[in-house]
């Protein structure tokens, strides 16, 4: 078997989805990839904890001491993603716009879930805005990063229904459960050259 590819996963906050991704690449011994870092914007995120206990390598890049000047911030942020040798980024809730600079190194080679049925709802408070226009469905979308926001090509999605009375809170947690599937599907597809998508249910 060649060479495990080596997954650099940025996030946060709690990082559940960080921990979907790296649990699937430790306990599947056929996985193509292996998780070299997690990093944060966020030293207080609950993700480098559990990163922590699973012996996966952690870092802290905090934004707030750059201010408006993201590229600086994103100069600091891209030295322990190449320290560690990272191929492929993994952004699993990660709070902040990356710019076109910081993108384009990894161009082809960073992944994002978004809790919407792309191109539904790109940006924030997905879940609201779905029951607010009355759809019958929700869902999560896994995509390739590029400099526009939540617009790279799909690479795989899944659906949950809305069901009367939902509150965006409840609709959030049944898609947090598919995220949870969807996400470590996709990697593993992705890093063994698959591109077509796809569709949970």
């Amino acid at each position: 078997m060649s060479e495990k590819t080596s997954v650099a996963v940025l996030v946060s906050g709690g990082g559940s989805n960080m921990v979907a991704l790296v649990d699937s690449m430790l306990q599947d011994g056929a996985h193509p990839g292996h998780p070299c870092l997690v990093l944060s914007n966020n030293a207080d995120a609950g993700g480098l904890a559990k990163a922590a206990e699973r012996g996966i390598a952690t870092a802290v890049v905090d934004h707030r001491p750059f201010g408006p000047d993201r590229a600086a911030f994103e100069a600091e942020l891209i030295k322990p993603i190449l320290d560690a040798g990272a191929e492929v980024v993994c952004l699993a809730g990660f709070m902040r716009v990356l710019t076109a600079g910081f993108v384009s190194q990894f161009e082809g080679r960073m992944l994002n879930i978004h809790p919407s049925l792309l191109p539904k709802y790109k940006g924030l408070h997905t879940h609201a805005r779905a029951l607010e226009a009355g759809d019958a469905k929700h869902g999560c979308s896994v995509h390739e990063v590029t400099p526009l926001l939540d617009d790279g090509p799909v690479l795989g999605q899944a659906e949950v229904p809305i069901l009367p009375g939902d509150t965006p809170d409840q609709l959030a947690s049944r898609v947090l459960v598919q995220e949870h599937r969807l996400y470590p599907l996709v990697l593993s597809r992705f890093l063994r050259g698959e591109r077509a998508p796809v569709y949970l249910d």
